[in-house]
């Protein structure tokens, strides 16, 4: 490391260990070990962003973190756990003292799926059928948890001169396309996965309400049908 000037000097410790300057970026994504997060945490850190790679289980998260490389470091983030929550908030703070750029990316699409089709498991996730302890188990993760670490984070974003935030939804939480009955995914809309990202939009609405005076920017994304565990792989479109 070179050594710092001594304007560098004046920096805290932890803005300059590791040639970590201030004018870098620095993101957290959740649900980084696999999939659409774990593409995006090698995305960002190939354009040069600091990412937390953001893991329920340690282990997972910090061999997606070796994985990508340098500038990827795991963080244990628990969605559905408000301790592990704030604790992760806390490290960041201790680290950067602040967040420019959360992806809300963890999800879940069911817990009781086993080795059904989708077709079947459709079959028993309707509003009649749908298992009550099966739509609250997605909606912890998919709309409580998002809105958990976004409370938890904003005050860390607000310490960004340009903060970012990303939520990701779907297309089958739009209720404007579900209500047509030519949209491809009409039959499958439910109350489990479908009508937890419908209620992630909703929360994401309420984000920009909120923020809409400040400078922090908030984006709502579908990464498509794409092929990953959410699904079983049956996603027709690469991460």
């Amino acid at each position: 490391m070179v050594p710092a000037s001594n304007k560098d000097s004046r920096l805290p410790i932890h803005l300059i260990k590791d040639n970590i300057m201030p004018n870098e970026r620095v993101a957290l994504v959740t649900g980084a070990n696999q999939g659409v997060g774990f593409q995006v945490a090698k995305e960002l850190v190939a354009n040069g962003v600091t990412v937390f790679v953001g893991s329920r289980d340690f282990e997972r998260g910090k061999t997606a973190a070796e994985e990508i490389g340098a500038g990827a470091t795991a963080l244990q983030i628990d969605v559905t756990d408000r301790v592990s929550i704030d604790a992760a908030a806390e490290r960041i703070r201790k680290e950067f003292g602040r967040l420019d750029l959360l992806v809300n990316n963890a999800a879940i699409s069911n817990t009781n799926k086993g080795n059904l089709s989708l077709e079947e498991y459709f079959k028993i996730s309707r509003a009649s059928n749908a298992p009550l302890d099966e739509i609250r188990a997605v909606w912890e993760t998919n709309v409580f948890g998002a809105l958990s670490v976004y409370q938890a984070m904003l005050p860390l974003l607000r310490e960004s001169s340009d903060a970012r935030i990303v939520n990701v939804s779907s297309g089958v939480g739009s209720l404007t396309t579900n209500a047509d009955p030519n949209f491809p995914s009409h039959a499958s809309y439910g109350p489990i996965y479908p009508a937890s990202k419908a209620a992630l939009n909703a929360m994401t609405l309420a984000m920009i309400i909120e923020l809409e005076s400040t400078g922090i920017k908030v984006n709502l994304v579908s990464p498509a049908f794409t092929k990953t565990n959410l699904n079983g792989y049956a996603g027709t479109e690469s991460v």
